[in-house]
């Protein structure tokens, strides 16, 4: 066991601490992003959004714009190429919202109504700004909230079955010793990567060509193909360097805009979108409104588990943000009941943003555990561990290995959980209230069919090709790693390509799916390889090559409950005249199977921590009734944690073995973001003794509430 991670010492790449391959090229400018890299003849498209929030367009007056110096075209639902959206993708049906100015109506503030293309970005911009659109504006609402009347049930097409069922809850309920009935709100709330999102399109020889950021580029390759109706063929997607993504760099309109523009004028043309575009174009994680109510006897045994999540949708496409979906995983119950509802609200088609369901749930349902534990004087680990599964809730499926026990062990250890006064609001420092509290966490464990090559070069070296996406995760290191494992050689003898669609069909960076569904690949792919090289004989100068893919693999693969778990520890200070909450420690130690790189590993971890904390304390996307647009669409208007407001971040895990897996690895990306909004919540009512079930915990939440 090593002192620093508390895990078996490594034996190979694999588990050691490794730098970024390319991280020389990062800090010193060298590696270029989607929206620098130069092309001859680059003309520029600006897109012009709605301004009313429901309504129809007008036909476009585009003569004055088009007499503008620089304006090359202008694009609109008059005359713009026809596209298919008539079509079921890779992730389902596409959003509406690609079907770019295909007709004229309006379904929310912010929706594309045209593209201004021209000679430079400032020309561009400057005739988008002059271009008057006029509407035929509608009746509009954008209102969410519980006890909405024309609630409905999803269809089948959500990422989880809309409602599961065990047992008599409402008997159970009455029976129980001890009951949590309460309502729990988040906001909506926005991710916005450091890199914006562009795309570059152009066609080279009867190919299409697209540069571009995004989570995955077999899924945008093979989107656009379907929407213009090409050869998938003909159509390649290159992503090399990604600046960030959390689930919004998927297929959007600033793409389908590119490549109608290039398609028209016959030169590379490329869009970039602005900050205050992306609030309504790339998603955002959707406002809930959640009832829990757990009933149990007077240990905290749960007889009793029943979560229901709301959340708005917009009137054109469905997306359920699946917030139920945690309780399906981490406890059980003699009676069990979750259950997803939608709103069709004039507002934008909420998406997948870091821990999508798993993060506004967690808040919910770790919050009412830290209730129920209140309300039967047992330690909320005690409760939680009281509450531990041999089977899945719902499923009955075995787990793949769950040691969130020993994740809550070693992090009481680290936090010194065991010295805790367990009444609220005793812990004084002059006017400030100290308290803390805990949370578990776990995100799914998911993997998805990929292919990769490795080759043997002839001076000694080894390439691997795979197309994954290195959205800042280091995956790029990681595969390396990976390879160098199998074929027993040192990581500076292997390099990697990956973010091209040329590269072969792989799984996207997202659903926390990446690092294992290409390990996997990599791993058979570099397994081949060193049995051919163990049969002797020289490389050839174009080298030797092996091949895979893992499609028949993950096909035949057990089915077991796969998830990595974890627990959040928290330490808040409460200033009793201001209402600030300050964080003063978060301490998380996860399960996540095998590691492949401490490094980079941590930095996740932390990373979903701190998105944790600014989920806590900050975040929160204000729409106006009147408009139906948001107030402060901007990084100076949408409040998130700085520099500032971020405490020491610690992240551990502990020994998590996965017998049956291929390769032992569980994803880490998400399941950092988990528990910790209900671990600093928990921790508040430990420092006040008041509860707050609506995020953000403002100062004003925290005065009004002690007043």
């Amino acid at each position: 066991m090593t002192a620093t991670t508390g895990v078996t010492e490594p034996t190979g790449a694999v588990g050691s601490a490794h730098t970024r391959v390319e991280g020389r090229a990062k800090v010193t400018g060298a590696a270029r992003y989607a929206g620098e890299i130069s092309f001859a003849g680059l003309a520029h498209g600006w897109m012009v959004l709605s301004t009313v929030a429901r309504g129809r367009v007008r036909p476009v007056e585009d003569s004055p714009v088009l007499g503008m110096p620089g304006v090359l075209a202008v694009l609109h639902h008059g005359n713009a190429p026809r596209v298919d959206t008539d079509y079921v993708g890779m992730l389902g049906r596409p959003n509406p919202v690609l079907g770019l100015f295909q007709h004229d109506r309006v379904p929310f503030a912010g929706w594309p109504v045209a593209l201004v293309v021209a000679e430079t970005s400032e020309q561009a911009r400057e005739a988008a700004e002059a271009l008057v659109v006029r509407y035929d504006e509608e009746p509009h609402d954008v209102v969410f909230g519980a006890g909405r009347p024309d609630a409905y049930t999803p269809g089948n097409g959500a990422m989880a079955e809309p409602e599961t069922r065990k047992g008599d809850v409402e008997a159970r309920l009455r029976a129980a010793a001890v009951v949590v009935d309460e309502e729990y709100t988040t906001p909506e709330e926005h991710h916005h990567p450091m890199e914006p999102h562009a795309a570059t399109a152009r066609w080279d020889d009867g190919r299409l060509e697209v540069v571009d950021s995004n989570q995955g580029s077999t899924w945008v390759a093979g989107e656009l193909a379907t929407l213009f109706s090409l050869d998938p063929a003909s159509v390649r997607v290159r992503s090399e360097h990604v600046g960030g993504a959390f689930g919004s760099k998927g297929v959007g309109p600033h793409q389908v805009a590119a490549v109608m523009a290039a398609t028209l004028l016959d030169r590379p043309v490329r869009v970039v979108l602005t900050r205050r575009q992306m609030f309504s174009l790339v998603g955002c994680r959707s406002p809930t409104a959640q009832r829990v109510r757990l009933g149990a006897d007077a240990d905290g045994r749960l007889r009793a588990l029943d979560h229901r999540a709301l959340n708005p949708t917009s009137t054109v496409h469905e997306f359920v943000e699946t917030s139920a979906v945690l309780g399906r995983v981490m406890y059980d119950a003699d009676a069990h009941h979750t259950a997803h509802r939608l709103v069709r609200l004039d507002v934008p088609t909420p998406s997948w943003m870091r821990a999508p369901g798993e993060a506004p749930g967690s808040f919910a349902l770790e919050s009412a555990l830290d209730e129920l534990a209140e309300k039967c004087g047992v330690d909320p680990i005690a409760l939680r561990l009281r509450n531990e599964p041999e089977t899945g809730p719902v499923s009955g499926l075995p787990f793949s290995s769950r040691n969130l026990s020993a994740c809550f062990e070693e992090g009481a250890r680290r936090f010194g959980w065991a010295g805790r006064d367990p009444r609220p609001g005793v812990r004084r420092e002059g006017r400030l209230l100290l308290g803390t509290g805990t949370a578990a966490a776990t995100y799914p464990s998911g993997v998805g069919p990929s292919t990769a090559a490795v080759t043997a070069e002839p001076d000694g070296t080894f390439t691997v090709r795979v197309n994954a996406a290195d959205i800042g995760t280091g995956a790029r290191t990681a595969m390396v790693l990976v390879a160098a494992d199998v074929l027993e050689v040192a990581p500076d003898r292997v390099r990697v390509r990956v973010g091209d669609s040329d590269l072969g069909p792989a799984m996207i960076a997202g659903g926390s799916m990446g690092t294992r569904s290409w390990a996997w690949a990599v791993t058979l792919a570099a397994r081949e390889l060193a049995e051919r090289l163990s049969l002797g004989g020289a490389v050839p100068p174009e080298g030797i090559t092996a091949r895979s893919d893992t499609a028949e693999a993950i096909g035949s693969l057990t089915q077991r409950e796969r998830h990595s778990f974890g627990a959040q520890f928290a330490e808040v200070a409460v200033d009793t005249a201001t209402g600030e909450v300050r964080v003063r420690r978060l301490l998380g130690v996860f399960a996540a199977g095998t590691i492949v790189n401490p490094l980079t590993a941590r930095s996740q971890f932390i990373g979903g921590m701190t998105w944790g904390l600014s989920m806590a304390l900050h975040e929160e996307a204000i729409r106006d009734r009147a408009s139906g647009g948001h107030v402060g669409a901007d990084l100076a208007g949408y409040h998130f944690a700085a520099h500032a407001d971020v405490p020491l971040v610690e992240a551990h895990w502990v020994d998590d073995p996965v017998p049956d897996d291929p390769v032992g690895m569980k994803g880490i990306g998400e399941i950092g973001v988990v528990g910790v909004a209900a671990a600093i919540a928990n921790a508040v009512w430990h420092a006040t003794g008041v509860r707050h079930r609506d995020l953000p915990i403002r100062p004003d939440r925290v005065l009004n509430a002690s007043s």
